[in-house]
């Protein structure tokens, strides 16, 4: 039997055994399409976060999922910095950041309100920057009325560019709802 022949037959097989092997490859060839195609677009072969917490409404909803760009491919515009660029309903980028550098912790998805030195006030009349760093916020009018820096998310230590994973590109809502729903 050529190798064509033995083709078609799988193709057009009805045992069980043979349609489930399909079924696989199928799953497995859209798998790698869309890894390959998240790598060549965001930089990421997952670049994806199912939002965990409201810190963001009313621009970033729990259960959204957010594509991510690597940091490596683009530039941080914080809120100062913006020049009326706009991201999620607000100037400046979203930034998703392991917080504190920590590995296998949730990391956050807060806006780059601007970017301060080693030396400087975090804030005004704030506690001096112990090195280079972003200062982030959540944009949340009621649960995030100050800087992650002030708070317990970040206290007095600024996002270094090496805790940043990257910036929030695309919305789709709702659809993390099922990574939220499922242990992982």
């Amino acid at each position: 039997m050529k190798l064509k022949d033995a083709i078609n037959t799988f193709r057009h097989s009805d045992n069980f055994w043979a349609s489930l092997l399909r079924d696989i490859t199928v799953v497995f060839l859209a798998v790698a399409i869309f890894a390959s195609f998240s790598q060549i677009v965001f930089g990421m072969w997952t670049p994806m976060v199912a939002v965990e917490s409201g810190s963001m409404e009313p621009n970033i909803h729990v259960g959204d999922i957010i594509f991510v760009e690597d940091i490596d491919r683009t530039q941080i515009q914080t809120h100062t910095s913006s020049n009326n660029y706009t991201s999620f309903g607000d100037e400046g980028d979203v930034i998703l950041y392991q917080p504190y550098g920590r590995e296998g912790v949730t990391p956050i998805i807060h806006r780059a309100m601007y970017h301060v030195e080693k030396g400087e006030p975090m804030w005004n009349g704030g506690p001096s920057a112990p090195y280079n760093g972003y200062i982030t916020k959540g944009d949340n009018p009621n649960t995030n009325n100050h800087f992650d820096q002030q708070g317990s998310i970040s206290y007095h230590r600024p996002v270094k560019d090496e805790w940043v994973i990257g910036v929030a590109r695309y919305r789709i809502p709702y659809i993390g709802y099922l990574r939220l729903i499922v242990p992982g």
